[in-house]
Order: C-alpha cells, then structure tokens, then sequence
C-alpha cells in the first residue's frame, strides 16, 4: 500500500450529482455492438455515481471527514443511495423531492481504453441552491462543487451564490470542470453561454480540477500551458490537473509541477480516478509539512491502489 498518510482534518463539503452508476468494462470497439445481437463483457457493477457522490465516498474511506450535499427522489434507489453513502461514514446532507426521480447512468468502458456515459439525472438537473442545507458548511475547511453542468439553475446563479458563501465563512473552494454533455451536441451559442456562466464564478475558486481535454475545451484552446495561464488571468489560484498516462500535475504561480503516474497492473477500476486524484489533493489541501510533489506522488499512488482494486473507495449498492 501507499506510504502511510492521514487525510484526517477538518470536515470537507461536497455539493454534487447522486445517482447510480452501472458500469460496464471491457467493451469491444466494434460496430458490431451498434447492431442488433448481444455482446459478453468482462464486468457490469452497479455503484454510487455522480462526480460529488464518488469524490465524497472516496473521502470518508481515506480517512476524511466529509459532508455531502445533493438531491435525491423519494423513490427506493435514493434511499438506497443515501444508506450506501451513511454506511461508509459520509455525512448526508440530502434535500428530497416526490417532483423528481433519481438518476441512473451508464458508463461504458471500451477496450480502446475510451469512455461513454449514457445518464438520465433528473434529480441532479433539479438541484438548486435552495435545495442546500447551510448547515453543512458549519465548520468546514473546504469546499468541493462538483457536476458543475448538470443544473441550469446552478449554473445561472447557484455556483456563484454557493461558492461566495463558502468563502464568506472562510472556506477554502474547489470547482471540477468536468465534461459539459453540451460540449457534445449543443449549438455553438449554448456552449459558449454556459462556460461564461461558469467563467463568471472563476475568482472566488481557489483550486479547479480537471482533465487536459476538459480544461483546453473549457478556456476555447488546445494546449494546456495556455489553459492554465486562462484560469489564472480568470483568478483560480491553483489547479490539479488529471494528466492519464502522463501522471498528475499542480499548477500554480505559473509553474506546473507534473509527476509520472503510479503505474496500475491488471486494473479492474478505470472510471472514477480523477475525482479519487482531486479528493486527495484537497484533503492535503493545507498540509503545509508536504510539498506539492510529494501530495502529487502520494495521490498518484492511491489512484493506482483504486484502480487494482486494493482500494474500496466507492461503495457498490
């Protein structure tokens, strides 16, 4: 196992996407799959999902105290969700609705090594800052938003209302920007409207997360030396960058510290591991006594453990 390290301190808020994930591994890049006829895979594991829900179960089995803030239907899958998270020590922070079902997603891992996700989340697109229980901020050290998409009315107002709250009550804030499923079919006109909203909450984060893919079609560029100095010039103050083969990076005062991956044998998880990266590099946050390559290397090394499965780090249900 990795270097013994705690990521005990102070509580930790995640504000994000519940629902459940139903993975399916090793499937084949083949056009046969698009016909009619079945196709055997090597797994398919039914788990919390949802970018918030994940990064806030990773927390609590790394030893973290953590909160969770979401929503969620009242239907048996959210309350099966909700007793998954409370029994591996997350503390819920859970607003409930009979208007909206909770979500389901489907995430298919090809053997190509490419991803696709096929998700129906009403309970997460109805999330709002109303629905968030203020109390669970009380006390805490850090801040994460997650799934910053998938709600228009967060998007439209509730990140900004969210993270200035933190901040007004001396919270340090993360922001993901993860994947827009827009980026994919949307009108050139909506794309650009949602990542301004998004880019108007940018100087009251301290921390943004994500891939290079992400963050050079976030900032409208192709190279992620230019990415970083955007997100800067916006007012993020750092950001952990989800490298893949090439490791994991921090960037910050406009240096970015890149250290090779902790290489995984025989994997058996492949999804999930940026939001295990951040979780790490926000829970040694304000470990002062740790340089900023060595928080890299030790996140580095518990990705790997998840990825082989030596790291329960997101509960089945």
């Amino acid at each position: 196992m990795t270097e013994k390290v705690s990521f005990a301190g102070l509580p930790v808020c995640v504000v994000g996407n519940i629902n459940r994930d139903v993975k399916v591994q090793a499937v084949p890049s083949s056009p046969a799959v698009f016909r009619d006829g079945e196709t055997t895979v090597s797994g398919i594991f039914e788990t919390i999902g949802g970018g918030g829900a994940n990064s806030a179960c990773a927390a609590a089995a790394l030893g973290g105290n953590v909160r969770f803030v979401g929503k969620i239907g009242t239907d048996a899958l959210g309350d099966r969700l909700r007793l998954a998270m409370e029994n591996r020590g997350v503390h819920t922070y859970l607003s409930r609705s009979n208007e909206c079902e909770t979500g389901t997603t489907v995430a298919l891992g090809f053997e190509s090594g490419h991803r696709h996700f096929l998700s129906r989340l009403p309970n997460n697109r109805s999330f709002m800052f109303e629905d968030v229980d203020g109390s669970a901020l009380d006390g805490c050290a850090h801040l994460l938003r997650a799934d910053v998409w998938f709600s228009e009315a967060m998007l439209e107002g509730g990140n900004g209302h969210l993270l200035a709250e933190a901040r007004r009550r001396g919270l340090a804030t993360s922001l993901d920007i993860n994947f827009d499923p827009c980026w994919s079919t949307g009108s050139k006109a909506e794309i650009a409207r949602r990542k301004q909203q998004v880019r108007k909450v940018l100087g009251v984060v301290d921390l943004a997360h994500g891939n290079v893919r992400e963050l050079c079609e976030f900032t409208d560029t192709t190279e992620i030396n230019r990415a970083l100095h955007h997100l800067a010039g916006c007012g993020v103050k750092g950001v952990v960058v989800h490298m893949g083969a090439e490791g994991a990076g921090f960037y910050s005062e406009g240096e970015l510290v890149v250290e090779p991956p902790d290489r995984a044998e025989n994997p058996v998880q492949l999804t999930g591991t940026g939001d295990v990266l951040s979780m790490c590099m926000i829970l040694l946050h304000r470990r002062d006594d740790l340089s900023v390559r060595e928080k890299l290397r030790l996140a580095n090394g518990v990705v790997r453990e998840f990825m082989e499965g030596k790291r329960v780090l997101i509960p089945s249900i």
